[in-house]
């Protein structure tokens, strides 16, 4: 722990997982600064060590924790993220996002965004010279992938089923919890350009099995 935290704070981290996630849009025959991104937020529940003060209730989906604000890539890596209490609004997160991305990714001029999001945060990325379109959700009836959007989704996917240490928010600093992201992502894209499909941990082994 003494070195995520010193990792954490001095931007090694940070560093470690940009470097990756270049190499990775390499490997996919993109060019390492993206020129558009998608947004989304997720809520996910807390553990009991968490502060009243780092937590809320995210109403619409009945959570009390944190939310993850996430901007990736249209590969689905990680751009730029932001942890707050499950209460603040997707739109007041994104604000803060596209702010980070116009700093440290100033190539990317498009911005995908789900209908959660209100027109505020359109007219936020205008100022920034980044045109954020809100997809539309199909009016066709039963599941249907939303275009673009689904791409974050996966991410999502990443994060909390691949690594089962995000499956709920266990860090008591908003931070740390930004770093365990960084992490989950680091392993996804480390073991993809390894060409190692599946955790190390998971691997069938020749041992024969035991006979009754």
């Amino acid at each position: 722990y003494d070195y995520y935290a010193k990792w954490e704070s001095d931007g090694t981290t940070q560093q470690v997982h940009d470097l990756l996630r270049d190499k990775t849009r390499r490997f996919h025959g993109r060019r390492a600064e993206p020129t558009a991104a998608v947004i989304d937020a997720q809520s996910v529940k807390t553990s009991a060590n968490i502060a009243e003060t780092s937590q809320g209730i995210d109403a619409g989906k009945k959570i009390k924790g944190r939310k993850w604000h996430l901007l990736t890539d249209t590969l689905g890596l990680v751009l730029a993220v932001l942890i707050t209490a499950a209460n603040v609004h997707d739109t007041a997160g994104g604000k803060h996002l596209l702010d980070d991305l116009a700093t440290a990714h100033p190539n990317v001029s498009k911005v995908w965004a789900d209908g959660g999001y209100q027109n505020s945060i359109l007219n936020h990325g205008a100022t920034l010279g980044i045109d954020v379109e809100v997809v539309q959700r199909p009016r066709t009836k039963g599941f249907e992938p939303l275009p673009k959007q689904w791409v974050i989704e996966r991410t999502f996917g990443w994060l909390m089923q691949q690594h089962r240490r995000l499956a709920r928010d266990y860090e008591a600093l908003p931070q740390r919890s930004r770093t365990m992201i960084h992490w989950a992502m680091a392993n996804k894209m480390s073991r993809e350009l390894t060409g190692e499909s599946t955790p190390t941990w998971r691997t069938e082994t020749d041992i024969p099995p035991v006979s009754a």
